[in-house]
């Protein structure tokens, strides 16, 4: 598949054509991060295209993407406690700055982080983390998409 899904993630989703897809939440599409330097980054896509801001949604559609997005955060928690010893937390983020549609981003943090970053906003990391080809998601993901996907069944939040 090529990568022209990536201009239209949200469409992509509801056509079922985004690979990123881990499943459909109440209030989103929960999905694997392009890039994994923090193994199980993921991030709640909100399923209405026109939907920019949390504030473009209405009360329960506002309830349904944060508890959603809990979720996630819930499952991604549970998944890296599980394959990783060195899991933290995990850190939630609504920032809306370079992407023009609503969603959250869901970050792993690890003890392993080096001193300077972890405990910071993991917009700090450099460049060349977020761009290196060894850090791109792929088949070496696999074990951890099933682990994140595992949990969201289990805790019941797919739709």
């Amino acid at each position: 598949m090529d990568d022209g899904w990536k201009k239209d993630r949200i469409g992509a989703a509801l056509r079922g054509e985004n690979p990123t897809v881990l499943r459909r939440l109440p209030g989103g599409f929960a999905v694997i991060g392009d890039i994994q330097f923090l193994p199980g980054y993921t991030v709640l896509l909100g399923d209405d295209p026109a939907a920019g801001r949390l504030s473009d949604l209405t009360r329960p559609q506002r309830t349904a993407f944060l508890d959603s997005m809990a979720l996630l955060g819930e499952a991604v928690e549970r998944a890296c406690t599980r394959l990783d010893p060195a899991f933290r937390r995990v850190n939630l983020e609504i920032l809306g700055n370079t992407d023009p549609f609503l969603h959250a981003h869901v970050w792993p943090r690890y003890d392993w982080e080096p001193a300077d970053k972890v405990g910071h906003p993991v917009w700090l990391y450099p460049r060349e983390h977020w761009t290196a080809p060894d850090h791109a998601l792929g088949p070496h993901h696999d074990t951890l998409r099933a682990a994140i996907t595992e949990e969201l069944d289990h805790l019941g939040g797919a739709r």
